[in-house]
């Protein structure tokens, strides 16, 4: 994995709503750049980065706090974290420990990342395979993250243009776990940028 291109990421956020069924979307965000990756992952992972992210510590460790015990005890290092493949909409990461590459899940790998406080890479193909590209800035993770609706008094006084309303409904099809929806969308997404530049 080292020879091959990757791009440095950070989290922008974790969203869900009700009817997500318990899952939640981690958002990815491109260190230096404008794409958004979102990553469907667990209720407990998502627990487990998200107490890490707010220094919360729960009184008897997590399986992430147990498994960086065990690596620091056998004299393990983690280096950095990589989300590899994308494969039949499945999502692979890979650790770097030391001199060895470990496969992962990704969850599990940005839960040990934010542990250890390394980077988060992932492959330039899976980048380009099923990001989105953020138009609106900081403006755009705050919608991101938005666990809900947004309240009446909150709506665009405006009508959405074409971007606008591709990007709402890839985080709406994103919430309901609704991958396929997803995956149209961001083509198309992909597709109405391509005509633009």
């Amino acid at each position: 994995m080292s020879g091959e291109n990757k791009v440095q990421v950070d989290i922008l956020g974790l969203s869900t709503n009700a009817a997500s069924g318990g899952a939640y979307a981690l958002i990815l965000k491109e260190l230096h750049g404008s794409r958004r990756l979102p990553i469907i992952i667990g209720a407990f992972e998502a627990q487990s980065i998200a107490l890490e992210m707010e220094s919360i510590k729960p009184p008897r460790p997590l399986t992430h706090d147990l498994m960086k015990t065990l690596i620091d005890s056998l004299g393990g290092d983690l280096i950095d974290v990589t989300i590899n493949d994308l494969r039949e909409g499945t999502f692979f990461a890979q650790l770097n420990l030391d001199s060895q590459e470990i496969d992962s899940r990704p969850s599990d790998a940005i839960a040990l990342a934010v542990r250890y406080g390394v980077p988060i890479f992932v492959a330039e193909k899976v980048m380009e395979e099923a990001s989105f590209v953020s138009e609106g800035g900081e403006e755009d993770s705050k919608a991101i993250r938005a666990p809900a609706a947004p309240a009446p008094d909150e709506q665009p006084k405006t009508p959405l243009t074409q971007m606008e309303q591709l990007q709402k409904n890839l985080e709406e099809a994103i919430l309901k776990e609704e991958y396929e929806r997803a995956a149209q969308l961001r083509d198309e997404i992909k597709r109405v940028q391509a005509q633009r530049s």
